[in-house]
């Protein structure tokens, strides 16, 4: 039924757009213009009523501000996360803002929250579908960049949810354009997909073999994009105005200059998207007060301008190339994504990378969602062209738990395809633990401070037992769209906790981008302290079961020797343990474990005679288990 059409959107930086299976291939839905590229735009006009994509682009130059644009990059941030972006782009804030609270930006005397504003464009989008079906359209598949952590995530879906849409699956953006290209050329291989958008760029390898696409590596950074070139000329153009012409258009008299930096805008980005084709180009820009601004860029200055930005694309490529355990050599094809990559540089970059021609049949701009009206398709029952297409995602990062010293078990492991699910048991250290805390964590990192907190919560209620007997299940769920469900069970007594991990919009993208990167750059410090933790925390368990040793009744048979040496090593063990000499910690407790062996075989003949005594084997009572090492220590169950 029309009804139950299900579409396929990219809702991206700097176009939107939307699209359908058409029989055998997807297709974009135009807009009530005749363009199928949606601009990412969005502004009140007098009567305070939106206006969406090409209509609202004269109001980004005529009343600035009462319009926005690039909004995604601010999707499921806060305000400690956008100060940089502040310097470029004329977002006006609400003044009440506070730290860790949804943004809310003003257009004219109006608030909105970037997903409010997000929900715009996809109910453009959903008009444009309506009005080419005739029909009401109520499901779609959206695609995100790979790299989005799970406050961007349900800020998409909540952007959905606001325009009336059920968002059925989010889709990685470089895995659908896999869909569309794997659609097209019906051919089994690896493929590298390369997504430079206008915000964000994202780089995966897949496995393509008949008919399954599989996501074996993903890699980016959320932070890097089309804006940033267009941020750089805009940058350039301004220190011009202020050195030669005495005009102070920078980012402290940003909304007074509002218009002239928007004019400088367009015409930069004209600049940008002139020069794929052309040698050079022309700037002329009216400014304020009758004077014009005026500049010529050759492709050749305009080349070694953007080779920073372009350079940083690198990393994550050969990354993605190292998880996936391949050379360039073994890459089929690569394709390429977003409007950036018609830059003849980016090409070039992209080329010297894979050793080998990009794929460009594909219109860079349109391939997502063309991707995305495939999934949508398979979901909604497929059809001869893709009933036997499955897609296996990736999630971009680990996910785990805090143990005790502040390290990080990580439970489901990045590159690990979703959806996904694991199960790590743990147990408790004081005797009569009643509540245990889960703290819920996303990254690369060693240690929980380095990692990204997703979530805490309790499960409480553990029936009174001795240390090391609760039996605790800690189990990670990640859904379709790489949202987390965590749950956390007491095997014994069968008390249960969960949570859907929720977001907190404050989260900081540099923190998730920056997350396998810093975790690589830090990996040899992170494994020494993770070291020194455990022994530290070995060396509590070990003093504290020798206390308890020596008062046992099986401490007064050691000899008089015996217990020298047993309390010189006692003091060596305490002595290092303060220092940062993990090996030297290490030697120690080696030392006293092996020095109290006779002391253990002692404590143990004496517990099994006074359980056995005048009793059956099933009446005996063995004593309380092994202590654990730690509040939330792996224990091994059969």
């Amino acid at each position: 039924m029309a009804t139950d059409r299900i579409v396929g959107i990219d809702l991206g930086t700097t176009n939107s757009l939307v699209a359908f299976m058409q029989g055998e291939s997807p297709v974009v839905i135009p807009g009530d213009d005749g363009l199928n590229l949606v601009p990412s735009v969005v502004a009140l006009d007098e009567k305070n009523q939106p206006v969406i994509g090409n209509a609202a682009r004269k109001y980004l130059t005529e009343t600035p501000e009462r319009a926005v644009y690039s909004i995604k990059r601010l999707m499921g941030r806060g305000i400690d996360d956008i100060q940089e972006e502040l310097k470029f782009f004329p977002f006006r804030l609400a003044e009440d803002l506070q730290p860790g609270e949804v943004l809310r930006i003003k257009l004219g005397e109006k608030t909105f929250t970037p997903p409010e504003i997000s929900a715009l464009i996809l109910r453009q989008l959903k008009r444009n579908a309506e009005r080419f079906f005739g029909a009401p359209v109520t499901k779609a598949v959206i695609t995100v960049p790979a790299y989005f952590n799970d406050a961007q995530r349900q800020a998409t879906k909540d952007a959905g949810r606001i325009a009336g849409l059920e968002v059925l699956r989010l889709v990685n953006e470089p895995t659908a354009a896999s869909l569309a290209y794997g659609l097209d050329k019906k051919q089994n291989g690896i493929i590298a997909v390369y997504d430079l958008g206008g915000g964000t760029f994202d780089v995966s390898i897949l496995k393509l073999h008949d008919g399954i696409f599989e996501v074996i590596a993903t890699n980016g950074d959320t932070h890097l994009g089309g804006d940033d070139i267009d941020n750089l000329l805009i940058t350039i153009a301004l220190d011009d105005t202020l050195g030669d012409l005495g005009l102070d258009l920078r980012h402290n008299d940003l909304r007074r200059n509002a218009e002239a930096v928007q004019a400088i805008r367009k015409a930069v980005i004209e600049a940008k998207i002139a020069l794929s084709s052309q040698p050079s180009v022309k700037l002329d820009v009216e400014l304020p007060g009758g004077k014009r601004y005026l500049r010529e860029i050759t492709r050749e200055q305009f080349e070694q301008l953007i080779q920073p930005i372009i350079d940083r694309t690198v990393s994550p490529c050969k990354q993605a190339l190292k998880d996936a355990g391949l050379k360039p050599e073994q890459i089929d094809e690569v394709v390429l994504v977003g409007g950036s990559t018609r830059i003849p540089k980016v090409r070039a970059l992209v080329k010297e990378l894979f050793h080998r021609e990009p794929h460009i049949d594909l219109n860079p701009d349109e391939v997502v969602a063309l991707g995305a009206a495939v999934q949508a398709n398979i979901l909604g029952g497929g059809s001869e062209a893709t009933e036997n297409m499955l897609l296996l995602d990736v999630t971009p990062l680990s996910l785990g738990i805090e143990v005790a010293g502040g390290v990080t078990d990580k439970i489901i492991l990045r590159n690990s395809t979703i959806p996904a699910s694991a199960t790590q048991h743990y147990t408790t250290q004081i005797d009569g633990q009643a509540n245990v805390a889960i703290h819920v964590l996303q990254g690369e990192r060693e240690l929980a401070k380095d990692c990204r907190s997703l979530a805490r919560f309790d499960l409480k209620g553990i029936p009174a037992m001795a240390a090391g007997m609760a039996r605790i299940e800690v189990k990670f769920l990640i859904d379709a769209n790489g949202i987390l469900h965590v749950s956390a069970r007491e095997q014994r007594s069968g008390k249960e906790s969960e949570i859907q991990v929720q977001p907190s919009y404050g989260l900081t993208d540099e923190q998730v981008e920056g997350m396998i990167l810093d975790s690589f750059d830090s990996a040899e410090e992170d494994f020494r302290q993770r070291q020194l933790i455990e022994a530290r925390n070995e060396t509590a368990t070990i003093l504290a079961a020798l206390d308890k040793g020596k008062k046992n009744p099986a401490w007064g048979h050691l000899t008089t020797d015996e217990k020298k040496k047993i309390a010189k090593m006692e003091k060596a063990l305490a002595a290092v343990n303060g220092e940062d000499d993990y090996q030297a910690i290490r030697k120690a407790i080696d030392a006293l474990n092996q020095g109290t062996t006779r002391l253990a075989e002692l404590m143990m003949d004496s517990a099994v005679t006074s359980a056995l005594k005048g009793k059956t084997m099933e009446e005996a009572d063995m004593g309380e288990g092994p202590t654990a090492p730690h509040p939330m220590a792996k224990a091994e169950f059969e």
